[in-house]
C-alpha cells in the first residue's frame, strides 16, 4: 500500500512518488501486490480534521476577517493538460468552508510558491495578501491544506514572508493555522483512508491466517533450498 501524503493529486507530487516507487520495484525479482492511493482530498475524516484545527485556532485566538486556503501552485498548463489538482484544491476548500458554515465572502482560495515566467494557478497568495488591506480586510487566518506537515513553504513562505507582505500593505493581524502534522485527527484520517483501501485484499478476509501462511512460506523455502536453490 502506497499512500503519498499529498491529499490533492498532481502529477508533480503524487505521481512523482509513484514513479520513485516503481523505479525501485524494477530491480525486484518478485513483485508484491500493490495498491497506490492517489488522493484523499475529499475524505470526510480529512475534511473534519482541517475544520477542527481551524475551530481550535478560533477558540484560542480572535477570528480574522477572512479565512485563506493557500495551496501550493502548479503551472496553469499542467491543469490545461488534464491534471486534476486545481479541482481537488477547490473541493477541499469548499467542503471545509461548508463544515464551518462559512459564507462565500468569509473564505478564499489562493495558490503559493510560484516561480518562473509562465502563468501559474491563480489567484496568487502573495498578491492577494497585498491587496486585502485596501479592501478593508485587516485581519486574516491562513491555512495550507495541501501540506500534511509544516515545512519551509508554510513556516517561512507563509508565516514569515507573506505575513510581512500583508502587514506592510496595511494589514494588522495575520494568524497562520499550523498543518495537521501529527495531531490525532490527522492520524485517524490517514488510518481511515488506508483501512478503506484494504478492503478486498486477502489479508482482510475473515479466514486469513498469517501464521499458517508464514509456516507454509518457510516450508516452501526449505524445499527449494534442498532442491538446489541458492540462499
Amino acid at each position: 500500500m502506497i499512500l503519498p501524503l499529498y491529499p490533492q493529486y498532481s502529477a508533480t507530487t503524487t505521481a512523482a512518488v509513484f514513479d520513485q516507487v516503481t523505479d525501485v520495484l524494477k530491480g525486484w525479482r518478485w513483485l508484491p501486490d500493490l495498491r497506490m492511493i492517489n488522493q484523499y482530498h475529499d475524505h470526510t475524516k480529512y475534511i473534519e480534521a482541517l475544520a477542527n484545527s481551524i475551530k481550535k485556532q478560533w477558540a484560542e485566538n480572535k477570528r480574522g476577517d477572512l479565512l485563506l486556503f493557500s495551496f501550493h501552485g502548479i503551472p496553469q498548463r499542467y491543469v490545461d493538460n488534464g491534471d486534476p489538482y486545481f479541482c481537488h484544491c477547490q473541493k477541499t476548500a469548499r467542503l471545509v468552508a461548508e463544515n464551518l458554515q462559512l459564507k462565500d465572502d468569509e473564505w478564499k482560495l489562493v495558490f503559493q510558491s510560484r516561480f518562473g515566467r509562465e502563468p501559474w494557478l491563480e489567484p496568487y497568495c502573495s498578491v492577494t495578501l497585498q491587496e486585502l488591506p485596501a479592501t478593508g480586510l485587516k485581519s486574516v487566518d491562513v491555512i495550507c491544506p495541501g501540506f500534511s506537515a509544516d515545512c519551509l513553504e508554510t513556516l517561512e513562505e507563509i508565516q514569515m514572508e507573506n505575513k510581512k507582505l500583508f502587514i506592510e500593505a496595511g494589514g494588522e493581524t495575520f494568524n497562520y493555522i499550523p498543518c495537521l502534522n501529527d495531531n490525532k485527527d490527522h492520524i485517524d484520517a490517514l488510518c481511515e483512508v488506508l483501512t478503506a483501501h484494504m478492503f478486498g485484499w486477502p489479508e482482510t478476509m475473515p479466514n486469513w491466517d498469517a501464521g499458517k501462511l508464514a509456516v507454509e512460506a518457510n516450508t516452501s523455502r526449505q524445499r527449494a533450498l534442498e532442491m538446489g536453490a541458492r540462499k
